[in-house]
């Protein structure tokens, strides 16, 4: 059975902010491989020339936001008109990089960029700059600092999830306080560098984050902790006041070792695969100091456990293990007590050295060959390293990654791709990377392609063996297509793909069980991809038997939701010439229509068709709504007086003149805005109040009513007023509904104790005398809540209805 009906396969949604020239053809979401973006004529088809974004910043496809904004800083102290007085073209110049500054520093804009081109961007963006003094001593304060891991809102939650510990510094750039702060903060994060993380949030760029996490001043101070709530810091802004206070976080306990307890906690370590380090104390001499052993501990928890003895008081047991002054050992996991060959002794007292021996003569993951492959990952869930030859650095990190999942019940391995050529080329594997397999045997595995650093790799495991997603490949890609699957067609190097993948993890939960979701990594699959056309990364498909949909929506979860939520009840109706004249033009009295005339290949179009429908769902039993797709009726849409795309429309209700209608001028093309318009033409059905009629209806009369007062100046108010008239119709014949002009008629409004516009009152009428009457606040916004919330009240206050006497009924 099919999960949806069938809906037309040319149903592409449409666009944003700026409108495409009716008969325009090139092709708005290029494949790109190294290629240019497309050059679009913008506002209607007048023609500009514009270079690339990512030339014009001098970075590749593949930068991340840290290297764009590197890169345009570099610009920006060179090229900006202050440092180019006798350059009367600088001003220009300088606001073409800004422009390919903003646009890609954001996640969303990029992502329309890459797919539109500058034809799918608002046109006023990057309009304005800062002076060169800004970009010079307040622009990206952390970003040449290594120790220091600049944070934006796409990496942040798979960070402080990961199951380190954060600390992190929400900063603004002109806020002096942030300024003084930052060489403390570089000192700090040398001094605490891989005990914990230490990060930098600018909230200038990332404002809506900064919003969401609570913070209201700057420099705000916060440790992070997986599942734990946030700490701030509020103490004076010394190193040395910040090293104490992170430290505390640190609990992995450094154990005092005696005689009674020494050989059983270093039997238990090793039967639990941990080794121990041990720093020896005596009068002469190295020995570790409490700081640096809790530091150690942090930093190899679940590694290596690690332990003090005093050898003035337990000269004979520190003897026993060959020591006769101060120093410090690795007992490395799975040797033992008489093992003394194995014993690495450390001529070092600073921290990071110790760490990175240790790391060094820590046991390497586990080998998986082709003989054991097979078997290993059959049942179990395991994240694998597939490498080629030499591994760097990197690998020693990885050996961290089986304590941080432990709990997740992820076993952590490795594959040789040169000693099992074959193994990995039957998986599609050809370079370096992480693959989670699920449990489920070799096939159903993921690979990882975001940062390859060890906070990224961990979140990924975790979202990976929950979520519903798999690898594809030729062998199992579904050709057949018995089921639905969402298949997401993308380039490992493409910033917008590597977005969008989790995102399709969360949205598989959502959906397990009904439908499938794959990925088709197009840089290894060519001839599969061009198979189905594929011209833009990402493109998601959805296959369902014979009807083939592209998702062109938000690349978010909630966005695949809604399109899946409307292919299987369509809220946009898709009409053609017939059905136009039918529908629209022979529309019954009363009914209004919202119709978009768009074309596939617009980019703008394209961006504009989530909204659309999910302006449609809002709309739902208001207003009727359509599409016309121009390419398709070229013809139709001339003979309408079409003559750019997207061009929206709403006919009203008044059947008599069915060619009336009026077009959409506003600037923002967003599913509330375009609501807020349509639902302007509504015919009015609440009334307006005056003073003496506010007295005898709703004080004195025998009706329910909910009032709404408010100011003509007030912009929230303009913006709940269609509300209003909603929530008006949805309790019409219930509960009446009227408005009060409040600087018309102050006193009524003082009276009634109205002090903020607007103020919704609801007046229920309960016999000769009101039950309120101050009427009850409503403190919603949406009508269906609003009108939700007076049938609940109304419930309640039946019974008191019903115990009234009859004379005063």
């Amino acid at each position: 059975m099919r999960l949806f009906r069938q809906v037309t396969a040319d149903n592409k949604y449409h666009g944003e902010i700026t409108g495409c020239p009716r008969g325009s053809a090139e092709t708005s979401c290029p494949v790109y491989s190294a290629s240019a973006a497309p050059r679009h004529p913008v506002g209607g088809g007048v023609g500009r020339e514009s270079r690339d974004y990512y030339d014009l910043l001098g970075v590749s496809r593949e930068a991340t936001t840290r290297e764009i904004r590197r890169a345009f800083k570099k610009l920006a102290l060179t090229m900006h008109p202050d440092k180019n007085p006798g350059d009367h073209t600088a001003h220009e110049k300088f606001l073409q990089v800004n422009r390919a500054y903003e646009v890609l520093k954001d996640e969303d804009l990029r992502k329309k960029y890459d797919k539109y081109g500058e034809k799918g961007l608002d046109e006023q963006q990057g309009g304005r700059y800062e002076s060169w003094s800004f970009y010079r001593y307040d622009f990206g304060i952390y970003d040449d600092d290594l120790e220091i891991i600049t944070l934006d809102s796409g990496d942040f939650e798979a960070a402080v999830n990961s199951g380190e510990i954060w600390f992190i510094n929400f900063y603004f750039p002109r806020c002096s306080h942030c300024h003084q702060l930052a060489p403390t903060w570089r000192e700090f994060a040398k001094e605490m560098d891989g005990v914990i993380r230490i990060g930098a949030v600018n909230c200038g760029d990332n404002n809506h984050l900064c919003r969401r996490k609570g913070i209201n001043s700057y420099p705000s101070l916060y440790i992070y902790r997986a599942g734990q709530k946030p700490e701030k810091f509020n103490g004076e802004r010394s190193k040395d006041n910040l090293v104490r206070f992170s430290m505390q976080f640190i609990t992995t306990t450094v154990m005092q070792l005696w005689q009674g307890n020494v050989f059983s906690e270093i039997e238990n370590a090793f039967m639990s695969g941990l080794g121990w380090l041990i720093t020896f104390c005596s009068d002469t001499g190295d020995c570790l100091e409490p700081r640096t052993r809790q530091k150690l501990a942090g930093m190899l928890d679940g590694l290596v456990k690690v332990g003090w003895m005093d050898c003035t008081t337990q000269e004979q047991l520190c003897a026993s293990f060959q020591v006769t002054s101060g120093a410090t050992a690795l007992f490395p996991p799975g040797s033992s007590l008489d093992q003394q060959d194995s014993v690495l002794w450390l001529n070092t007292l600073d921290s990071k050295e110790i760490y990175s021996q240790v790391i060094n003569h820590l046991p390497d993951l586990e080998l998986l060959t082709s003989d054991s492959f097979q078997r290993k990952l059959a049942r179990h869930r395991w994240l694998v390293s597939f490498t080629f030859g030499d591994r760097g650095t990197a690998s020693n990190e990885y050996k961290k990654l089986q304590a941080f999942l432990r709990n997740d019940h992820i076993q952590v391995g490795r594959v040789d791709c040169i000693a099992d050529s074959e193994l990995c080329q039957s998986l599609y594997i050809h370079k370096p990377c992480v693959a989670v397999f699920k449990g489920l045997g070799i096939h159903d595995f993921e690979i990882h392609h975001g940062k390859d650093v060890l906070y990224n790799i961990v979140g990924f495991a975790r979202d990976s063996v929950r979520a519903h997603v798999t690898t594809l490949r030729p062998d199992n890609f579904p050709s057949d297509r018995k089921e639905p699957w969402l298949v997401d067609f993308f380039a490992p190097w493409c910033p917008p793909c590597r977005a969008l993948l989790p995102e399709l993890r969360k949205a598989s939960i959502q959906l397990a069980g009904q439908m499938k979701f794959g990925t088709l990594d197009c840089t290894i699959h060519h001839n599969l991809c061009s198979m189905y056309n594929i011209q833009a990364y990402p493109t998601t498909v959805i296959f369902n038997g014979s009807s083939v949909h592209e998702y062109e929506g938000q690349h978010s979860a909630d966005g695949i939701l809604e399109f899946i939520q409307d292919l299987v009840n369509p809220s946009v109706v898709v009409l053609d010439p017939a059905s136009f004249a039918e529908r629209v033009k022979g529309r019954a009295e009363g009914q209004i229509w919202a119709v978009d005339f768009y074309a596939p290949w617009c980019g703008p179009c394209q961006a504009l068709m989530p909204e659309w429908r999910r302006m449609a769902r809002m709309l739902s039993g208001q207003i009727l709504v359509g599409s016309v797709d121009c390419q398709r009726f070229q013809t139709f849409c001339q003979s309408q007086g079409v003559r750019a795309y997207p061009e929206v429309r709403l006919y009203p209700s008044n059947a008599r003149q069915p060619d009336r209608f009026m077009s959409y001028n506003g600037w923002h093309r967003d599913a509330h805005s375009l609501r807020t318009w349509a639902l302007s033409s509504l015919p009015r059905a609440s009334v307006d109040l005056t003073p003496e009629s506010f007295q005898s209806l709703v004080l004195s009369g025998q009706d329910h009513w909910v009032v709404d007062f408010y100011a003509p100046w007030c912009g929230p108010c303009q913006h709940f007023a269609p509300e209003f008239e909603v929530l008006a119709r949805i309790v019409k014949g219930e509960i009446r509904a009227g408005k009060v002009d409040c600087q018309a008629h102050y006193q009524t409004c003082q009276s009634a104790g109205i002090t903020a516009y607007p103020t919704v009152r609801f007046y229920p009428y309960l016999g000769r005398r009101r039950y309120e009457h101050s009427g009850e606040p409503i403190n919603s916004r949406d009508a269906n809540v609003i009108a939700d919330t007076i049938r609940q009240r109304l419930q309640l206050l039946l019974p008191q209805l019903h115990s009234k006497p009859k004379d005063e009924l």
